[in-house]
This record gives structure tokens, C-alpha cells and sequence, in this order.
């Protein structure tokens, strides 16, 4: 009897000890979770488009809730005046001026950023993150001679990023199709693709023989393969059933984003969101149509902020806004006639995307690289503005100090606590640069060197920052550039000289022939 009584209780506390470990709460790491990174970067923002940044015609809640909510710089910058260099930048945290190709690439340009060489994807991938790309790409695949059948690579997935989802060059540019971890999305290996950006395909309609086909017509540059009706920069044929829909492209990428969201919440991971809005050609959704009142480029912002609020109520129904670092900026300045007639500038009113500065896109004044750029961390980041110098080059340096990591680029300043509100230390200086052009930001004053070339591209109606004398402008007291005082302040020109040739070396190039967008 004894006996069978201690078995069964033996039995019984068995069980009891079972149940009690199974319902016991899972054993906390000793290490806390390291935070989830997100980028999510526009194409063509000026800081004058989002309310936060002083709209008053053009309305952007979601982009004013970042800005309300966590940093918002009013001195961060981009580091150059269009979107090949920009992007080269903020993903190696090297001046693009150091790389000889970074500038506007064509869709059959070769790999731009080297494989053996270091970005952000690839140091965060040594600290345990999962990485994603969804979106514009623009930084060139393969070595130069693409099969677009076949798998295309090197690209993004040799880079760094473990996935992507994207365009290859810019919605403007053929091949329009999405291009997934190296393939091409929907293609029908009956009806393969071809692209050439000399010579267009036999029987091949383009924009500027056939424009009784166009849905939307070109101003420059832009007369090559008709694509939806409207006309692109280089020729393509073939890939029908890939072909994507201009204006579903803003659905298809927040849904990659949120996907990749969803995919990876349980493990620490990086997303860089690079919007296509709103650069041309402006095809936002039919439910955006007339939303903003200032045309398709404004309806294309509104559909951007209304994306970017979608993506946030994700991050927010899987509980990942308290451990998650947002960044948001631009990749250059705005512009509104870039290549095609869509009464941007007819309906702009009194809307001004350039803010209170000078210039736009290809610009070397302000407003070409002078950004909304916002930090936001729900809890972490306390709400405020922020006065300091900092620039997309900076986000290399100052994640991999937030995540741990002994990787750091020289041009890349550590600013993490500036991100993150902590301190109103900038950097001291930042050389910007516009189509292989540079100038130097130090404190409030900016120097321009002497370029030879047009002072306004008539096209874009921008003026580019060219001047065959020097310029010195001091933003405190001149934010628009008006007044240059390079002649009746010699100590300071000189002062600004000697630091940018320490920077940018004295072997500068001359103004060239802005390249068509």
C-alpha cells in the first residue's frame, strides 16, 4: 500500500512540476533585444512639401506625426543634388563625389557599389539583423551586360541585403518591371525582355514618333519606349507579362514592406523603404487623383504620407513601435517639370517645395540638398527640433554605434545621440555636391567654388549654383543665398577654402552639362 501510495504521488508531482514549467514565463535574454532600423526615404521631397517643414497648401499628417513625434532637423542634408549619389551615400556612408560613377545612372549601368565592400545592410547583417530592400534601387545590377531573363546579379542581395523587391533604376527609366532577389516578377520566358538604351527594337513605337499613343506627354528627354501609355528614357521590348502598372506601384511596395515587416518581427531587422514618390513620371492611384489640388505631384505626396501611415499602423499592430528607429529623409531636393507635361508647375499656386531656400534637384544652392530629414523611436526619442548639422552620410556611423558595432566609414560621423535628440552637437562641416559639382556647408556659411556653365537650366527652370566667381552666402542671416559676400569678407572665403580643399582636395572639375532626368 505504501508502496503504490509513493508512486502515485510521485506520478501526480510529475505531472504538477509539468504543467508549472509549461505555464512558466519563457526565461528572459540577458541581452535586450537590439532595436528594428527603418529607413523610409523619398524620391524628389523638397522640405517645403511636408507641413511640419512649413506647408501650408500641401498636407502630410503622417509625415508631420514622425516629425511631431521624434527630431526634427532643421539642417539635415542629403549629400547630393540627385538621387544615384545620394543613395550611394547613405548605404556606404562615402562622399559619392570619392566614387567617379556615382552620378545619374542608366538602367543597364553595372553594380555601382563594389561587393567587397562595406554599407549598412552588411554591418548590420554582422550584428544579427535580418535586411530588406523594397523599393527604388538606382545603384546600378550586374557587370554592365544584363540578361534580364536569367537571374540578374550582382545587386542588392550581393550588397548586404538579404532581400529585395525593386525597380532598377527609376520609374521613368525602361526596364519597367520589379526585379525580386534577382528576377524579374511575372516574366513569361516565351516573350523574353531586351532593353537598349542606344537603339531602339524594329517595329518598336516610341513617344516621339507615336505620340497618338501617349496617356501622358513628355517635355525632354523623355520620348523613347511607350510603356502604359507613357513614354520612358530607353528602349524595350518584349516582358509584357511583367510590365508593372505605374500608378499600383505605391500599393505593391508598402505591401513588400509590410510584408517583410510581418516576415521578420520576432528577430531584429533592417528595412530601407525607398519610395518612388514623387518623381516623375507622377502616376499616383486613382483614389489620390485631385486629393491635394496642386496635380498629379502633389497627389503623389499625399499618396507617399498616406503609405507611410499604413506602414506605421503595422509597425504598430505587431508591437514593434516601442523597439523601432525610423528615419526619414529625401534624396534630394524638388523639382517640378522633370520630363514630362503634368501641370506641376501650372497648379503648384502659392505652394513652395523648396522651403525658404534657393534652387532645387541638380542644384549646388540649398534647397537641391537641404532635406526633411526626421528621427522617431516611440519612447526613446523625446519630441523635439533640432538646429544640428547632419546628413545621410552620418546614418553608417551613428547605427552602427546604436547597435553595437566597431564598423565605421571616415566619412561617416558618429552622431547617434544627436539622432537621437540627446545632444545639439553636429558635424562641423559637409562637402554637398550636385552632378560631380561640390561646395562646402560649414556653420551657417556655405562656399561655392567658381563653375563655368549655365547660371539656370531653362529645362528644369532651376537655377544650379554656377559662377564664374566665388560665393559665400551666411545661412543665419541669408537662408535664401541673396547676398554674396565673397568679395567684402576675404578672411572668411579664404577660412572656407582652405577647409574644403582639406576635404575635397584641389583637383575640382568644372561644371558639366546637367544630365537629363
Amino acid at each position: 500500500m505504501t508502496s503504490h501510495f509513493n508512486s502515485t504521488n510521485s506520478f501526480l508531482l510529475l505531472i504538477v512540476l509539468s504543467v508549472c514549467l509549461a505555464c512558466a514565463p519563457e526565461k528572459q535574454s540577458s541581452e535586450p533585444q537590439k532595436p528594428n532600423i527603418v529607413i523610409v526615404y523619398l524620391d524628389d521631397l523638397g522640405y517645403g512639401d511636408v507641413g511640419a517643414y512649413g506647408s501650408t497648401v500641401l498636407k502630410t499628417p503622417n509625415i508631420d506625426h514622425l516629425a511631431n513625434g521624434g527630431v526634427r532637423f532643421t539642417n539635415g542634408y542629403a549629400s547630393s543634388a540627385t538621387c544615384t549619389p545620394s543613395r550611394y551615400a547613405i548605404l556606404t556612408g562615402v562622399y559619392p563625389w570619392r566614387e567617379k560613377d556615382a552620378k545619374i545612372l542608366p538602367g543597364t549601368a553595372p553594380l555601382l557599389i563594389g561587393t567587397n565592400q562595406m554599407t549598412l545592410p552588411k554591418m548590420l547583417k554582422q550584428e544579427g539583423y535580418n535586411t530588406g530592400i523594397v523599393g527604388k534601387w538606382h545603384l546600378g545590377l550586374g557587370s554592365g551586360n544584363v540578361d534580364w531573363n536569367a537571374q540578374i546579379s550582382p545587386g542588392p542581395n550581393e550588397v548586404g541585403f538579404d532581400y529585395s523587391y525593386i525597380l532598377a533604376a527609376t520609374q521613368d527609366r525602361v526596364p519597367t518591371v520589379y526585379i525580386k532577389n534577382g528576377y524579374v516578377v511575372g516574366l513569361d520566358p516565351n516573350d523574353p525582355i531586351e532593353v537598349n538604351y542606344q537603339n531602339n527594337f524594329e517595329g518598336e513605337p516610341t513617344g516621339k514618333d507615336n505620340p497618338e499613343l501617349l496617356t501622358m506627354k513628355w517635355h525632354h528627354g523623355h520620348n523613347n519606349s511607350i510603356v502604359n501609355g507613357i513614354p520612358r528614357i530607353g528602349f524595350m521590348k518584349g516582358g509584357k507579362s511583367a510590365l508593372w502598372k505605374d500608378e499600383d506601384m505605391a500599393d505593391v511596395f508598402l505591401a513588400e514592406a509590410q510584408e517583410f515587416v510581418q516576415k521578420n518581427k520576432h528577430e531584429p531587422f533592417f528595412l530601407y523603404y525607398a519610395m518612388q514618390q514623387p518623381h516623375v513620371p507622377r502616376t499616383p492611384h486613382p483614389r489620390f487623383a485631385g486629393k491635394s489640388g496642386l496635380g498629379p505631384r502633389g497627389d503623389a505626396i499625399v499618396e507617399a504620407d498616406w503609405c507611410l501611415g499604413e506602414f506605421m499602423k503595422t509597425l504598430e499592430e505587431e508591437n514593434l513601435l516601442e523597439n523601432t528607429l525610423i528615419i526619414f529623409s529625401s534624396d534630394n531636393g524638388p523639382v517640378l517639370n522633370d520630363g514630362y507635361y503634368d501641370d506641376a508647375e501650372e497648379k503648384n499656386g502659392e505652394h513652395t517645395p523648396w522651403g525658404p531656400f534657393r534652387g532645387g534637384k541638380y542644384s549646388l544652392f540649398e534647397a537641391g540638398t537641404h532635406v526633411p530629414f526626421i528621427s522617431y523611436w516611440k519612447g526613446m526619442i523625446q519630441p523635439g527640433v533640432s538646429d544640428a548639422l547632419i546628413c545621410q552620410l552620418d546614418l553608417f556611423s551613428s547605427i552602427a554605434s546604436l547597435v553595437g558595432s566597431a564598423e565605421r566609414i571616415a566619412d561617416s560621423q558618429s552622431l547617434l545621440e544627436t539622432l537621437m535628440g540627446k545632444s545639439a552637437q553636429g558635424r562641423e562641416s559637409l562637402v554637398i555636391e550636385a552632378t560631380s559639382r561640390t561646395a562646402l556647408r560649414k556653420g551657417d556659411w556655405v562656399m561655392i567654388p567658381p563653375y563655368k556653365g549655365a547660371a539656370i537650366n531653362k529645362m528644369v527652370n532651376i537655377e544650379l549654383g554656377n559662377n564664374e566667381a566665388y560665393q559665400l552666402y551666411n545661412l543665419s542671416e541669408d537662408i535664401g543665398e541673396e547676398n554674396n559676400l565673397a568679395e567684402r569678407n576675404a578672411d572668411k572665403l579664404q577660412e572656407m577654402i582652405k577647409a574644403y580643399q582639406e576635404i575635397r582636395g584641389t583637383d575640382l572639375p568644372e561644371a558639366q552639362e546637367l544630365e537629363l532626368k
